[in-house]
Formats: structure tokens, C-alpha cells, sequence
């Protein structure tokens, strides 16, 4: 599957522009953790791109729904897999193995919050954001308080990386596409 069929089958599906946001999001992110495993960068950028192909339409069937999409639309396994084990232990019991599958489960949740800590910044912008404040804002517990802080530390024992270094790739990860996913801000 290349990017242009994943952009498709994604707007068909979602009609929400904050989970199309958060769809980019996860895919810049997702191509930028590739190169640093040096694997393919368009495999991971499309399951980024996929994770939450389900959840617009289908919010309780998340996880779930995608594998009936995907398969109907002869989509590979190893997608479909790796779309599913992100919500490993919330609503699927499919564990993340793969390199791609453990990235994806650990820095979903982190772009989320991310956006959120770079939105309260003056400039609205994710390209002066520093891994300092967003550890402040990681930490306070009332702060973005839908996301699973747990998964994201779960997910970055997976790939054995420190939490401060997850956290600084997936900022970077996102700096890249900053103005697609509307946090450009005012610099």
C-alpha cells in the first residue's frame, strides 16, 4: 500500500479534522523513528497514517473494524497487524513485536500530548518546543489527562529507549510536518 491509496482509504473514513490531524502526526513521527531503525519509510509512515482508521466511525469497535476494512481492501497482514497492536492492552490483545508495531505503540499517545503542550506555548508552535517543557507538562498529571501515560512508558521499555529520548525524537518527528498538521504557530 503506498501513502496515496493510505491518504485515500483515511479521508474515507474520517471526517474529523483533529483526527486527521493526529493521523499526519503519527505518520511524520512514525517515518521519522523508521530511519533512525533504518527500515522502510513508507511502510511506517502508512501505518501511521492508518492507526486510527476505525475510530471516526467506528469508536467502539476501535481496532477491530480496521482489520474488516483493511482485509476487504486486500491490504497485508503485516499492516493490518500493526494497525491493531497500538491498541494493545486497551482494546486488543494484539502485542506490539516488530520494531514498527513498538513504535507506533509507544509515541501515539506522546504526539497527542505533545500538540497539546506546543498549542499552550505563546508562539503555538511545535518548532521552539523543548523536551524540558514538555517533560513539566508530562508530569503534571492534570495536563492532557486523556492520555495514557502508562502506554507511553510501557511502550518505551519495548523499545528500550529512555523516556526523554522518546519524547525528543518524536518532537523532531513532528517538527517536520509542523505546518500540515497546524502547529507551525506564529514564528
Amino acid at each position: 500500500m503506498n501513502r496515496e491509496e493510505a491518504w485515500s482509504l483515511l479521508n474515507e473514513y474520517n471526517k474529523s479534522e483533529q483526527l486527521i490531524k493526529h493521523a499526519l502526526s503519527v505518520e511524520g513521527v512514525m517515518r521519522y523513528f523508521s530511519k533512525l531503525y533504518n527500515e522502510d519509510e513508507e511502510k511506517w509512515g502508512v501505518v501511521g497514517l492508518l492507526h486510527d482508521l476505525d475510530y471516526d466511525m467506528y469508536p467502539d469497535e476501535h481496532c477491530l473494524k480496521s482489520r474488516e476494512i483493511m482485509e476487504e481492501r486486500g491490504i497485508a497482514e503485516e499492516y493490518i497487524r500493526a494497525v491493531q497492536s497500538h491498541g494493545y492492552g486497551l482494546v486488543v490483545d494484539i502485542k506490539p513485536e516488530s520494531n514498527m508495531e513498538k513504535v507506533l505503540y509507544t509515541i501515539d499517545e506522546l504526539t497527542g500530548l505533545i500538540s497539546a503542550a506546543a498549542i499552550m506555548r505563546p508562539s503555538k508552535s511545535i518548532l521552539d518546543l523543548e523536551l524540558k517543557s514538555v517533560k513539566k507538562k508530562y508530569n503534571s498529571k492534570g495536563f492532557a489527562a486523556g492520555v495514557n501515560r502508562e502506554v507511553i512508558e510501557d511502550g518505551a521499555k519495548m523499545i528500550n529507549m529512555p523516556l526523554e529520548e522518546v519524547i525528543k525524537h518524536t518532537i523532531l518527528g513532528m517538527r517536520y510536518i509542523a505546518e500540515e498538521i497546524g502547529l507551525k504557530g506564529n514564528l
